[in-house]
């Protein structure tokens, strides 16, 4: 089974920390490093575009820039600036941004479905040099052309979650990035709907921690899932043989930190990438079973660079 591993760069990590993570996730040989847009923190191309001119071979991943926020000609040029300058390394992740985000921001569509598909078909159109003339619901371009196209197109990848979405990513997209955690489970329900796309690449985040203590990496993890008893994360949790009980623990602890304490340590470990190297790459194994074609770690715990160093034994 080939799988790539990649990491994640924390959203919140310090800014004198960002350059010497990029290099570090380089240095120790892990295929893919994806930087977030989330909204208030960092901008995903500036990252992107920062990370790869520190690195030496390390493919860097875009998760996700929201079709909302951006005019398609425009992050077209941006996408295909880095891609001209990095050939072959950049990943891009669209999707339609989480929902109260983009309302803050004014720029949620009204119909998100429609509006992400236009997107990601005329970017794609875009970055192979064509020329775009569209008349959409919310893409519209007369004649865009980019004049200096990437030699090497980079992939489009759908940050999407609900099953029509999924659906979508199959018709339009090169790829699926899905959100952690990711389970076995869930990767095969999202795969089911994604359908028959040939090429088509899946790629997983999970929330991770390795320590030859599993425990000690069980408790690094706990407050990292804590918000995954919200609503939103019901798509993750809901092909799991744990699903009802995992449910009555959120509804009687509605504490987020409380709820994360309380999970039993088996869940813990089918929700995350945890405990020594051995049972880390067993996780990791499983996941390729089911069709992942990378899966990218987010490393819990007070300190990602140290935290960095530990995920590297599963390489």
């Amino acid at each position: 089974m080939s799988l790539d591993v990649g990491v994640l760069l924390p959203r919140d990590l310090p800014a004198h920390q960002v350059l010497p993570y990029a290099r570090r996730a380089d240095e120790l040989g892990f295929a893919e490093l994806w930087v977030v847009e989330d909204l208030g923190f960092r901008g995903g191309m500036a990252q992107a575009a920062a990370a790869l001119a520190v690195t030496e071979r390390i493919r860097v991943g875009v998760g996700i820039l929201p079709v909302g926020a951006r005019n398609v000609a425009f992050a077209a040029m941006e996408a295909a600036t880095v891609a001209e300058l990095f050939p072959g390394r950049l990943h891009l992740g669209i999707g339609h941004g989480m929902p109260d985000w983009m309302r803050q921001a004014g720029a949620w569509p009204s119909s998100p479905l429609t509006a992400f598909e236009e997107y990601v078909t005329a970017l794609r159109a875009l970055l192979r040099g064509e020329e775009v003339t569209v008349d959409g619901r919310y893409v519209r371009l007369d004649g865009v052309r980019l004049e200096a196209p990437p030699s090497e197109v980079p992939p489009v990848l759908a940050g999407v979650r609900g099953p029509k979405s999924l659906a979508a990513a199959g018709r339009c997209a090169d790829g699926t990035v899905l959100a952690e955690p990711v389970g076995p489970e869930y990767l095969a329900a999202a795969i089911a709907q994604i359908g028959h796309a040939p090429d088509h690449r899946v790629v997983a985040y999970d929330v991770a921690a390795v320590d030859v203590d599993a425990a000690a990496a069980r408790d690094r993890v706990r407050p990292a899932l804590a918000w995954i008893g919200d609503p939103g994360w019901a798509p993750h949790i809901d092909p799991m043989d744990f699903a009802g009980e995992f449910r009555a623990l959120r509804d009687r602890t509605p504490d987020r930190a409380e709820f994360a304490a309380a999970l039993p340590d088996a869940w813990v470990d089918r929700l995350a990438v945890v405990g020594t190297p051995e049972q880390a790459r067993a996780r990791l194994d499983g996941l390729a079973l089911a069709g992942a074609d990378a899966v990218v770690l987010a490393p819990a715990g007070p300190d990602p660079l140290a935290g960095l160093e530990g995920l590297a034994a599963v390489l």
